[in-house]
């Protein structure tokens, strides 16, 4: 199965492929990434990723992966919540991992939770390794959607949880029209205005459009050996949370 957000591009005039772009991209904006994802969002983001984190309490994982950790918010909310003994992060751009870094020492965590320099869809880990692998807003880079979601589900133990938030496009009168003119008209301003890089601000709008939210989601997953995946969307279905279980 293919999709159209596997070929979309951050920067449509030049010739590397998606994934050396998305990490260009984020190497980019990472200074200003966590302040604009707040302000972006009107803080709401914060309340998407303790709804999400909040659905791995009755689980107790101790051993977890976090794919796309970018600066770390969603691993640093899952230390709070959970406890867990030790959480991996991965990412493909050296530029957020040092901001996650930063933070990490800042918190004294650097014991319960390590960060990695690697590929979302190549992850350097043993089959069924992690009780639960988290997502918050990267399944929609990744430049082979189905490859990424089946190498998260390799390498969770059986019954495990992988949860995944990512943006959704939402479908009712007048929602759906303020939310594509903020997401179209708005954002891209703003992010260029305090990044210096509009692409990557108008790639995200884009990005959301083209990707298969949804049942679309749900059904990639149980492709690639997911037993069951949960949908719960989030304020308006601007957002959705997805549970899915090995």
């Amino acid at each position: 199965m293919t999709n159209e957000s596997s070929t979309l591009k951050p920067y449509k005039d030049v010739a590397d492929g998606k994934k050396k772009q998305v990490a260009d991209m984020f190497n980019n904006i990472s200074k200003t990434y966590d302040f604009l994802n707040h302000f972006l969002s009107l803080g709401i983001d914060k309340i998407w990723r303790k709804n999400a984190i909040n659905s791995l309490k009755d689980l107790a994982p101790q051993y977890m992966l976090d794919v796309a950790t970018g600066t770390g918010d969603f691993a640093l909310q899952s230390i709070k919540t959970l406890n867990p003994k030790k959480i991996i992060g991965v990412d493909i751009s050296e530029g957020m991992l040092a901001v996650a870094k930063e933070k990490i020492a800042a918190k004294g965590l650097t014991d319960q939770f390590e960060v990695q320099l690697g590929d979302s869809e190549k992850l350097q880990f043993a089959d069924e390794t992690f009780d639960a692998v988290t997502v918050a807003f990267g399944v929609r880079n990744f430049e082979n959607l189905e490859k990424g979601l089946s190498d998260i589900c390799r390498v969770l133990k059986p019954g495990g949880r992988a949860v995944i938030l990512e943006f959704s496009n939402p479908q009712n009168f007048p929602i759906k029209q303020l939310y594509n003119f903020y997401f179209r008209q708005i954002t891209p301003r703003i992010g260029k205005l305090f990044s210096k890089d509009s692409s990557a601000y108008e790639y995200l709008p884009e990005s959301v459009a083209k990707f298969p939210d949804g049942e679309r989601f749900v059904a990639i997953t149980k492709q690639v050996g997911f037993k069951t995946t949960i949908m719960r969307p989030q304020t308006f279905g601007i957002c959705t949370i997805y549970i899915a279980t090995k």
